[in-house]
């Protein structure tokens, strides 16, 4: 029998987080404690802007694109949001979202499969992905549990289960 195999990858929906944004957007402009603060967010490039003219603001208008993330599925942990900075009279925070999984993350994923996961199950890295193969389902599932469990700072889809 050949062996089943799934793949762990980190991915992020574009589109996802394109409308978690337009959300965002359209709730700073309507609520009354954004009025005059000059609030905004909006795609700049491939990272996202959001501006506000105090940094309690600045991190308000954050709060609310988290909480829009949140609620379209996306995990907090592919955002990246950097400090908010002091620009003119402006403060800024930049933000990008974390696709692909780093060789050093993949080889820590694969050492936690290794020690912890049942034996027979092999964990291969390709390129920004994890391949992960057994002859036994159940211990693919296994597998799949024990890394839902544990806590890591990138966040983990698991695709192409068969």
């Amino acid at each position: 029998m050949a062996d089943s195999s799934f793949d762990i990858v980190s991915k992020v929906e574009r589109q996802e987080v394109d409308n978690a944004l337009n959300q965002a957007a359209k709730e700073i402009s309507q609520r009354y404690d954004f009025k005059g603060v000059g609030a905004s967010i909006s795609w700049s490039g491939d990272k996202i802007l959001m501006e506000a003219n105090s940094e309690d603001r600045v991190k308000a208008v954050l709060d609310v694109f988290q909480s829009k993330l949140i609620k379209r599925g996306i995990s907090l942990k592919a955002l990246d949001a950097g400090e908010p900075q002091l620009s003119g009279k402006e403060y800024k925070i930049f933000a990008s979202i974390e696709e692909g999984i780093s060789q050093e993350n993949a080889k820590k994923v694969a050492k936690i499969i290794r020690d912890e996961g049942p034996k027979g199950v092999k964990a291969q890295v390709q390129g920004e992905e994890l391949r992960v193969s057994s002859k036994s389902r159940d211990d693919l599932q296994a597998v799949i549990a024990l890394l839902k469990g544990k806590d890591f700072d990138f966040a983990l889809q698991f695709v192409n289960y068969r």
